[in-house]
């Protein structure tokens, strides 16, 4: 799992549909009220980014990327 690298959501492109939510597995995520908040990116799989591939919104970025 990473420690220093873990998604993050921008609230302002953010369409709050939950797909990375329902995706994720690991409980990275829990429901917010305009966007899902990251609550455990500890549980984060380094460099998965599974969750922004499939994010229709483009709305998740990765602190830890260059």
């Amino acid at each position: 799992m990473a420690a220093n690298w873990y998604p993050i959501v921008d609230a302002n492109t953010c369409i709050n549909c939950n797909t990375c939510l329902d995706f994720c597995v690991h409980g990275v995520y829990k429901a917010g009220e305009s966007a899902p908040e990251v609550v455990n990116p500890g549980a984060c799989v380094e460099f998965c980014r599974g969750c922004s591939k499939i994010c229709p919104n483009e709305a998740i970025t990765y602190f830890g990327d260059d």
